[in-house]
């Protein structure tokens, strides 16, 4: 016999109630019926101080269609030629499907406490002055291209639903900047005097990788310190080296232009 702790209170209904009894015993729904689960529940049914005949009738249901159907149980059955309906098969049903919706709502509520973890931040404006920029040798297909390649590196993520890819994670703060990337690049076109497109990234790149890089590559472009060569559709794309305004001017023009966004007052 289970403790006495249960009370019906603690439980959402008669198949919730149900549901634990079979969960403590560790055995299958559908062998329920050849278990002590029908007379625990009667015994937490009859003993539940708090038991009210209007909020407890669901219970007695219950109640009522276990004591049926163990009492069919230990008769023999005679042969049914019409068809008619089983009450432990109708009770099956309704803890199975009531077992899959408590277990959706765990889910959900999981992901709900995962979601309170995660922030977000809205984007912040800095007005620059229009500029117009040509990149020559370039098309919109090849640089789509390009990205493709190197996305293809990453490995494959497991898109099963049951497995733990779903699963809140700790994501570290991107360590790379735009600046730190523009260097790196000058001076590996420096040394190497050119390079392709997606040799600048590392084997398994990240989104924030990926990004950062393209936007230092931008950046170079602008001050004219690389330029970029695509000698037909598909064929790599090569990066050289250019000679424009130092990498130091774009950060302090960054600088002033993040100053005079923010009112020309720092702190």
């Amino acid at each position: 016999m289970i403790a006495r702790e249960f009370r019906l209170k603690d439980f959402d209904g008669p198949l919730d109630l149900l549901l634990t009894l079979v969960g403590k015993a560790q055995i299958d729904i559908r062998d329920i019926f050849v278990s002590e689960i029908t007379d625990q529940y009667l015994e937490i049914v009859r003993n539940a101080p708090d038991l009210n005949m209007d909020e407890a009738s669901d219970f007695l249901v219950i109640a009522a269609t276990l004591l049926e159907i163990k009492s069919r149980s230990m008769l023999p059955r005679p042969v049914v030629h019409e068809e008619e309906e089983d009450p432990e098969e109708e009770l099956i049903r309704r803890l199975e499907e009531y077992r899959r919706f408590r277990e959706t709502a765990d889910r959900m509520k999981y992901f709900e406490e995962a979601a309170r973890q995660v922030f977000t931040k809205l984007p912040e404006e800095y007005p620059l002055p229009p500029q117009e920029f040509e990149l020559t040798g370039l098309s919109l297909d090849g640089l789509v291209q390009a990205f493709q390649r190197i996305w293809e590196r990453k490995p494959v993520l497991d898109t099963n639903p049951e497995s733990n890819h779903y699963a809140p994670r700790n994501i570290r703060r991107d360590v790379h900047t735009v600046r730190e990337c523009m260097l790196d690049l000058m001076h590996t076109i420096k040394r190497k005097r050119k390079i392709r497109f997606e040799e600048i990234f590392s084997d398994s790149p990240t989104r924030e990788e990926v990004v950062t890089m393209f936007l230092a590559v931008l950046e170079l472009l602008k001050l004219g310190q690389m330029h970029v060569k695509q000698d037909s559709v598909y064929e790599p794309i090569v990066l050289y080296s250019g000679k424009g305004k130092p990498v130091k001017d774009f950060q302090t023009e960054m600088d002033t232009e993040t100053m005079n966004a923010a009112g020309g007052d720092v702190l």
